[in-house]
């Protein structure tokens, strides 16, 4: 049985046009054409609808900012609108990415080093936890930096946004 020679359907010997596509097919006295080799990914992406490399140029750079803020997760998109092209030239979105994953860090520091320090002894000097206080201080600023953004207003937080904006200067030489 042949196949078609643009889609791969299986057409009849005596076929003149596929079904599927409408390619004129090969004469039945001619050839039989060979079966197309099988798809690739591009095939299903396209058979799906999706464009693969559309993804990230279809959120648009307030969206992008913030997804940067979502506590504890946002230093994914952080990473990906650093990474990305589309955001190369946006200054705003890049302060926003760098913002955000310097949040984290904060985060991480917090979580890792200073309340594992102080739950020991330090906890008698303070009378509390400073850990907790840390963590929630640090998720405050997260849902802070998510209205301000989301209201298009630039905030530029003490110390980490003196980072953010060095870090988006330095990139732009």
């Amino acid at each position: 049985m042949p196949y078609c020679t643009q889609c791969g359907n299986q057409v009849g010997t005596a076929d003149r046009f596929c079904a599927r596509c409408g390619k004129v097919q090969a004469s039945a006295a001619g050839a039989a054409p060979q079966p197309p080799p099988p798809p690739g990914p591009q095939y299903y992406a396209a058979a799906a609808g999706v464009d693969p490399m559309s993804r990230i140029n279809a959120v648009d750079s307030r969206t992008a900012s913030l997804l940067c803020y979502v506590p504890i997760i946002g230093w994914i998109m952080s990473i990906v609108v650093l990474a990305s092209v589309k955001y190369r030239d946006d200054f705003e979105t890049r302060f926003h990415a760098f913002q955000g994953l310097y949040l984290f860090v904060a985060w991480l520091i917090t979580d890792w080093v200073l309340s594992p320090m102080m739950s020991g002894p330090a906890r008698f000097l303070f009378g509390f936890h400073l850990g907790p206080l840390l963590k929630a201080v640090i998720i405050g600023a997260w849902i802070f930096m998510l209205v301000k953004v989301s209201q298009r207003e630039r905030f530029k937080l003490p110390v980490i946004g003196n980072l953010a904006e060095k870090s988006v200067s330095e990139q732009r030489v």
